[in-house]
């Protein structure tokens, strides 16, 4: 058991997981399969050896570019399954592994086919819109020849002409006005359909290059009807142009091209109508059977493709992986072997094992992989092993920087301190059960919400679900600390201890309060609020309680620099670091949380601002009412001769000292860099030669670091003041939506004021409180942590582990 837990990770996130250099050296024979089971694991980080050569020169570039051309098909299956409201099927992936060349030739085949149905179905689609419209024009303008043959007969009967007109229209559309004249001229015509948006200008066009010798006929066809060339529905006109002249019809036929109307053939004999118009109409009929038959045909076989997508997509991005790896790795054409470097953690060099002789067993191979640790003095990338609880709130800590290699890590305390000081600002407990119920929401359905695509502010919801969780718990704490909900008190915890001074409590918005019994057990007594005294009272309370925090707080941070010199070995950041800044900053602002404590703890009246003013003004004043204990001025001349002796102790010696560290470690040798250095001054001075090392960068590197201690400091404790102000404007903001919203449309005895009122309040709480509030919160509290707790101790600079493995693969990542 002692050996096989050598091998697990230590789930340990104060120091990242230890980090080893290994060299594997892999037959080209179980290559493929090896880096495949160490995707699967997911444990080692492969370094590029080929970084000069271009992708067109590693060894596996014409497999990439397979890949590349399945992946386009694949992304081709894709679009016409969206087109066709077809949806991939997700637990395809129960069916049998194909290999690459498998693979390759499926999706050849299916492409080809698909190409081939939709080629097809585009053509029969194209002739089927070609008859539809060819179909209306033969029915509009064979009512337009019908009503004009009509008309000119009772023109006829009416002149008593003798000659009878038989399927033709000649001239008594177009009589001379010379009635004398019998000659008749015959006209021919031109037919088709124009887009509706055109016809006007269609018909100007043809009128001005015709110097008006045509005439022109248009009917309106209601319905939108599929254009053959676009496919799109579009509104059209049928249109009849008479002319008379192969001129004329010249221009006819290049307006309408360029006008892009479709033109028919129409006969003027009616018989050869009626026979045209069954004979179309008989091949709309088999054509729409044919298209029909098509497309379940290819619905057929979209929903096979998609039976199947998800699986070949996974398969396909993951032999993309294996062949960039591949190309990252050094071939030895000679030894018929790949050479790999990479880091792993060292829990894993066990499964590691295993895995390579699997792959070398899997594929018959008879040399198996060989696999070594290699000394180096390279900074190891960092890794911590998280799960889905500490995973968010390291993230938190990663956005700022990733952690030095073993660097102390502040996501450890974060998983406390972070939502505390949310609820310090957010402190209701009214407000913190809605957002534990939006949190317990989201737990429960996780494992639907993971497998699903979410938009960007619930994806990141749902991401820092664990991290809502806790801050809705520490809400509903700070916020019975407050006696708060929805700005509303509760004695929860038994009677308040305040009383009216009479038994008819007349006096008591005048002469206030008396204490009848013992304090009240728990957070702030409800008799409190609402009060002439309320508001100073929490001010008071809440600003010298974000005082005690934020010291505290600030105290860990340089506590955690102590660790982190220790850990290195790093006496001088220990002596001439850690211990002035503890001294310096307990001097004053450690000093000023003892005053508060003392002061709470004995009720004393004493002005602490004019304890901390005149402790520097004039140290050497009586104190008079402000003193607090005895010998308090005796302890202030003391803390403010260690606050004035810290600032040169950070100063001065460290530079010194790192010089003579540096003589002595290079006198008598060439320059050799040094591992596990945690001090950045230190490095900066190993990062050139021994005969180069600048005194006057280090020292005024010192000098800036101390001035920013100094100064952050003050600056960094009143940062902490944001707790105090966050936390008013919270409760203020609640009373107000409390008291002129709720109450306000309570008093006014109407059912729907009250449900307005009602109404409003949820929405002004939800979106404003729970919303706003709560970002407003959280953005505070992430700046408290990455500013004033962190610059105590973390450098940040370090690079982040990222394993090859197949887990790390998305949607996102292109094919």
């Amino acid at each position: 058991m002692v050996n096989e837990g050598r091998f697990l990770p230590t789930m340990d996130l104060l120091r990242s997981e230890p980090m080893q250099l290994v060299q594997l050296i892999i037959p080209i024979e179980s290559a493929h399969r090896s880096i495949s089971y160490l995707g699967d694991l997911g444990l080692i980080q492969f370094k590029d050896l080929n970084a000069d050569k271009s992708p067109f020169q590693r060894t596996y570039a014409s497999q990439i570019k397979r890949c590349g051309e399945m992946a386009r098909r694949l992304r081709l299956f894709k679009e016409q399954m969206t087109k066709a409201g077809v949806s991939p099927s997700t637990w395809s992936t129960r069916d049998n592994h194909f290999d690459l060349e498998h693979l390759e030739v499926k999706l050849e085949e299916l492409e080809a086919e698909l190409l081939e149905i939709n080629a097809n179905n585009e053509k029969l689609q194209h002739t089927y819109n070609e008859l539809l419209e060819y179909k209306l024009v033969l029915e509009k303008v064979g009512e337009f020849f019908s009503s004009a043959k009509n008309k000119a007969v009772a023109q006829q009967k009416e002149l008593e002409f003798q000659t009878t007109v038989e399927g033709s229209i000649d001239s008594p559309l177009l009589l001379e006005q010379e009635e004398t004249t019998t000659k008749q001229i015959k006209l021919r015509f031109i037919s088709g359909l124009v887009h509706r948006e055109k016809s006007i200008p269609f018909e100007r066009i043809i009128f001005r290059a015709t110097r008006g010798n045509v005439f022109l006929k248009q009917a309106v066809i209601q319905h939108p009807v599929l254009d053959p060339l676009s496919g799109e529905k579009v509104h059209k006109n049928v249109f009849v142009v008479f002319y008379s002249g192969e001129r004329v019809k010249s221009k006819i036929l290049k307006i309408c091209d360029a006008f892009g109307a479709n033109r028919y053939p129409f006969s003027d004999d009616l018989s050869k109508q009626f026979q045209t118009i069954r004979e179309v109409s008989g091949r709309l009929s088999e054509l729409k059977t044919t298209i029909d038959a098509g497309l379940i045909h290819r619905s057929t076989l979209l929903q096979t493709i998609g039976y199947h997508y998800e699986q070949w997509s996974l398969q396909l991005k993951k032999e993309k992986s294996i062949y960039h790896t591949l190309n990252m790795l050094s071939i030895n054409v000679t030894k018929k072997c790949l050479l790999a470097e990479g880091w792993c953690p060292v829990f894993a060099t066990s499964q590691i094992h295993k895995v390579l002789e699997r792959a070398t067993m899997d594929c018959s191979s008879q040399v198996g992989a060989i696999f070594q640790v290699l000394e180096t003095k390279e900074s190891p990338p960092t890794y911590f092993s998280t799960n889905k609880f500490t995973s968010s709130f390291q993230e938190i800590v990663d956005a700022y920087g990733i952690a030095k290699y073993q660097e102390a890590n502040p996501g450890v305390y974060t998983i406390v301190t972070f939502p505390f000081l949310f609820a310090v600002m957010f402190g209701d407990w009214g407000h913190g059960i809605c957002l534990l119920l939006a949190a317990l929401y989201l737990i429960i359905r996780e494992k639907k919400f993971a497998s699903q695509k979410l938009g960007d502010i619930m994806e990141m919801a749902f991401g820092g679900r664990y991290i809502i969780m806790l801050m809705a718990l520490f809400s509903i704490y700070t916020g019975l600390i407050y006696n708060e909900f929805f700005s509303v008190p509760f004695e929860l915890f038994g009677p308040s201890a305040y009383g009216c001074r009479d038994s008819s409590c007349r006096d008591a918005s005048t002469t206030g309060f008396i204490k009848v019994r013992s304090t009240y057990p728990f957070g702030v007594d409800p008799k409190w609020h609402g009060t002439r005294s309320e508001l100073p009272f929490l001010n008071s309370l809440k600003m010298k309680m974000s005082i005690l925090l934020g010291v505290s707080q600030m105290n860990l941070g340089i506590i955690m620099s102590y660790f982190n010199a220790k850990y290195f070995e790093n006496n001088i950041n220990i002596w001439y670091q850690f211990v002035p800044q503890i001294i310096f900053l307990n001097s004053l602002f450690g000093y000023l949380s003892l005053l508060i404590i003392i002061k709470w703890s004995t009720g004393s009246q004493a002005d602490l601002y004019h304890v901390m003013i005149y402790m520097f003004l004039s140290p050497t004043d009586d104190l008079g009412e402000n003193q607090l204990f005895v010998g308090q001025k005796l302890l202030q001349l003391v803390l403010l001769l260690l606050a004035l002796v810290a600032v040169p102790w950070m100063l001065v010696p460290k530079p010194f000292l790192l010089k003579k560290q540096h003589q002595e470690r290079h006198q008598g040798q060439s320059y050799d860099l040094l591992y596990g250095t945690d001090d950045p001054l230190e490095s900066e001075s190993q990062s050139i030669p021994h005969d180069e090392f600048d005194f006057s960068e280090v020292f005024v590197h010192q000098l800036i670091h101390t001035i920013e201690f100094v100064l952050g400091a003050v600056s960094n404790t009143a940062s902490y003041l944001r707790l105090w102000a966050l936390s008013l404007a919270h409760s203020e903001l609640s009373s107000v939506f409390y008291d002129k919203v709720l109450l306000l449309a309570w008093g006014y005895n109407s059912t729907i004021v009250l449900i307005v009122g009602i109404f409003v309040f949820i929405c002004a709480t939800v979106g404003v409180l729970l919303l706003m509030e709560s970002l407003s919160a959280f953005l505070h509290a992430l700046r408290l942590h990455w500013v004033e707790y962190q610059n105590k101790f973390y450098e940040g600079d370090g690079y982040k582990f990222f394993p090859f493995s197949f887990t790390l693969l998305t949607d996102e990542d292109e094919l």
